[in-house]
């Protein structure tokens, strides 16, 4: 059965490639959703001109799309709330020099 951590494991495997660092920790997926192996996430860039928006959403499809039991996955990409560094975990700020 296909359950959002492991979804989330998924994700964690996708890095956005000018920060170096994976897309769920840096805060830019917002939410996760499994129903019977479809899956929805809505996801956030950087900033709204962010040229990298379809490598990334391509990178979430393939990557989540591996996971055994997954059947579809919709990548959902908005604005709003608009995303800062303060959305990221702690490890992730640390790690990138920001606290």
């Amino acid at each position: 059965m296909v359950t959002e951590d492991v979804i989330i494991e998924g994700l964690r495997e996708v890095y956005d490639p000018e920060l170096h660092y994976n897309i769920y920790d840096l805060g830019l997926v917002y939410e996760v959703g499994v129903d019977e192996g479809d899956i929805h996430i809505l996801l956030t860039l950087t900033t709204p001109a962010c040229p990298i928006g379809p490598m990334l959403v391509e990178q979430i499809n393939e990557s989540v799309g591996l996971i055994p039991g997954v059947k579809d996955v919709d990548v959902e990409i908005t604005f709003n709330p608009a995303w800062n560094p303060e959305m990221m975990t702690d490890e992730a700020r640390a790690d990138l020099g920001l606290d």
